[in-house]
């Protein structure tokens, strides 16, 4: 008769109360997994042509006069990158401060009131700047 093999508990360095299932699938924590990794490193590609085409924008009509200016942003090819840009730059700093306030904000109070701060700020700076666009796309 042998004797069962016990095997060693391991040490609180090595222990993980993290199911297989969960291991598996990759969740961290806060049960996000790598989305919101995934969802930055998007907005931050989107955001690479969009910044060239602003920077373009900017530069073709540095000194130019307001009329001048509405006039091309009555234009699709021009007032959608806009919209385009603020919306996936809006996402994206709000995506990257989110991961900021979940990582170094330790009070469960204080990262709460922070996180719904930071969606109604990251609101209130794109509605304001998709009306500008509509604004000066549409406006009288």
């Amino acid at each position: 008769m042998s004797t069962p093999r016990l095997r060693p508990t391991p040490s609180p360095t090595h222990a993980s109360i993290r199911t297989p299932l969960a291991k598996v699938r990759g969740l961290g924590a806060s049960n996000e997994g790598t989305s919101h990794f995934w969802q930055q490193r998007v907005t931050a590609l989107a955001n690479i042509p969009l910044t060239i085409f602003l920077v373009w924008l900017v530069a073709r009509y540095a000194g130019a006069d307001h009329a001048t200016v509405k006039a091309a942003m009555q234009k699709p090819w021009i007032a959608i990158p806009l919209l385009l840009l603020v919306l996936s730059g809006v996402f994206h700093m709000r995506i990257g401060m989110q991961v900021i306030i979940e990582d170094y904000v330790h009070g469960e109070g204080a990262k709460v009131l922070l996180l719904a701060l930071n969606t109604f700020f990251a609101i209130a700076v794109g509605l304001t700047c998709v009306f500008a666009v509509l604004k000066l796309s549409f406006g009288t």
